[in-house]
């Protein structure tokens, strides 16, 4: 087993009782709508699945695509792709944009009243 992978947690988990919003990522709701059992190990007892294994050139052609949008963002130009299959579309400047990207730490979040779950996730890009 894993040093990196920790079966059962307390953090987290879901309480049906609690009047405070439940806070659900988008992988989460992923994995509902593909196994409701794990689903329910997971944010209810706290048994997770394992870890896959990570993605590592994935991860860097996620870096290296960001980083060429950041600069066609703060020229606000459209991409050489964006004219090759003419759609007119430029990166969106948000001061925010570095926190909605980073999942771990804030991303974007929307309180859906009716379930009272804070729905979080981290965006790649957007284009306007």
């Amino acid at each position: 087993m894993s040093e990196y992978y920790t079966p059962k947690r307390a953090k987290g988990l879901f309480e049906p009782k609690s009047s405070a919003p439940f806070r659900i990522s988008r992988s989460k709701i992923d994995l509902f709508l593909n196994c409701p059992k794990c689903f329910y190990y997971d944010r209810r007892l706290g048994v997770a699945q394992p870890p896959g294994f990570p993605f590592t050139l994935n991860s860097a052609v996620d870096k290296l695509l960001k980083k060429e949008f950041d600069s066609h963002r703060a020229n606000g130009t459209p991409h050489p792709l964006m004219k090759a299959y003419k759609l007119q579309a430029v990166p969106f400047h948000h001061p925010k944009m570095d926190e909605w990207r980073d999942a771990l730490r804030g991303g974007a979040v929307y309180l859906h009243e009716p379930t009272n779950l804070f729905v979080t996730g981290g965006v790649d890009d957007v284009w306007v």
